[in-house]
């Protein structure tokens, strides 16, 4: 991940550099974070956050804290391009409702499983009477693919995490 503009066989300049439009020194503090290969992450660190601002908060870390602030900056700045208003947070959320909805369908689905179960039991010769006021009452079918099930939002906006074209988020992650 880490490269340097001074171990390039070609003396490339980082990102930022080539974004900022300046020479590329070897004790650079951009170079080992933004290799030439990813242009556009620096573009959105700037965007967002400001060479200065970065260059601040580098210089003021650790060496080895660094990749990983600077991984997390790329990504915040990655998502507030993508969506202004609620960056990270709106993936947060997104993923968060995701996995609500899909508890929603585990337990129907537990449901299910288990009045056919107790149809199973029930059925069974020589069931007591006894037994039988503890079993649960059938249920209507539940349909995973009804409206109720899956309720819509009234609004009309589409998550950008949604499209098909955001392989980062779509594949569970991958180098910004």
């Amino acid at each position: 991940m880490a490269s340097s503009s001074s171990s390039s066989p070609y003396n490339s300049p980082c990102a930022a550099c080539k974004f900022l439009r300046r020479k590329c020194l070897p004790g650079c503090i951009f170079a080992p974070y933004f290799p030439p290969e990813e242009p556009q992450k620096f573009a959105n660190v700037h965007k967002i956050f400001g060479a200065s601002n970065v260059t601040k908060l580098l210089n003021d870390l650790l060496p080895h804290q660094r990749e990983d602030a600077v991984n997390s900056l790329a990504y915040e700045a990655e998502a507030r391009v993508k969506d202004p208003v609620y960056g990270c947070v709106g993936a947060i959320s997104f993923l968060h409702r995701q996995v609500q909805r899909l508890q929603k369908e585990l337990d129907a689905a537990n449901a299910v499983l288990l009045r056919f179960a107790c149809d199973d039991i029930a059925s069974q010769p020589g069931l007591t009477p006894s037994v039988q006021p503890c079993l649960p009452q059938r249920q209507r079918p539940v349909n995973f693919a009804s409206d109720d099930f899956y309720p819509q939002s009234s609004s009309s906006y589409s998550l950008p995490w949604a499209d098909s074209s955001s392989d980062a988020f779509n594949n569970g992650g991958g180098n910004l």
